[in-house]
């Protein structure tokens, strides 16, 4: 993978990371339509770049994420990200089975639209605008929530905010929330796939036949522009959603699914 694909996918990923459309699903579309072999750096820089996703959370609400003073806040992040920790790890070799499945993915894009565009009907009084309302009980059950995503082509984010409004938190209070809970999530995520599933393996180079990913130059430019670029984006994006999403509702975002899950489709079943 050449730089230039790489900043297409960091893009990708920074775009869609925390909108209710599925990062995962954009980035092995994009990665498909690229012609990338899906070889072990490509898998792990898909995973990676999440990393400089999260970092633009904690750039774009620093006062919340650095206030010692509530402690609350730190507690039901904790509690919340453990049902993803579990089961994500329970879980890991048949979520890996399906991110190649293309099809699949491109139907549960067009399942999770069609939710969406009903989202807003389902959740009509919400009581709770701020995190602070959110009990640990409250927390746990959208960290239920968040396990949705772990099937490819959900949205973690999409999971995660319709787990919030069934608690009763509008739609900007379930967004945020999800933003704050992508942090231990991802960080959690990243890590596991990089130091402990990746590093050390070997990936195919046209010139050399194998090397081990992480060891070379280009895999480190790769792995820091990645990030870098997919912290800007998502920064951006961030800002962008939540206006969008206050003023509008989810049914954008649902007919987008349904249009690109339809689309992608029939693009697989006819074309690949």
């Amino acid at each position: 993978m050449d730089l230039i694909k790489a900043i297409i996918i960091a893009i990708i990923e920074g775009l869609t990371e925390y909108l209710p459309i599925s990062s995962t699903a954009h980035m092995g579309f994009t990665a498909n339509l690229m012609g990338l072999p899906e070889d072990e750096f490509l898998k792990m820089f898909q995973v990676s770049i999440q990393f400089g996703a999260i970092l633009s959370v904690v750039a774009a609400y620093w006062k919340k994420f650095f206030d010692l003073k509530n402690l609350q806040f730190y507690f039901k992040l904790g509690f919340a990200v453990i049902p993803a920790l579990v089961l994500g790890y329970l879980l890991d070799d048949k979520i890996e089975a399906i991110l190649g499945n293309q099809i699949a993915i491109s139907l549960v894009l067009v399942i999770g639209g069609v939710v969406l565009l009903f989202a807003d009907q389902w959740f009509k009084n919400p009581k709770i605008d701020d995190e602070k309302g959110i009990t640990i009980k409250k927390a746990i059950t959208i960290g239920f929530w968040q396990c949705l995503a772990m099937m490819p082509g959900t949205s973690r984010s999409a999971a995660s905010i319709i787990g919030g409004m069934t608690q009763g938190l509008t739609r900007k209070a379930a967004a945020e929330f999800s933003f704050f809970l992508a942090v231990p999530t991802m960080l959690a995520v990243t890590v596991y796939s990089v130091f402990v599933k990746t590093w050390g393996k070997e990936t195919p180079n046209p010139q050399k036949g194998y090397e081990m990913i992480m060891s070379s130059q280009d895999h480190i430019t790769i792995f820091i522009v990645g990030n870098v670029v997919a912290f800007i984006v998502a920064l951006i994006a961030i800002k962008a959603f939540i206006g969008v999403l206050n003023k509008y509702g989810f049914k954008p975002w649902g007919w987008y699914r349904i249009f690109v899950g339809l689309a992608l489709l029939i693009y697989f079943y006819w074309f690949k």
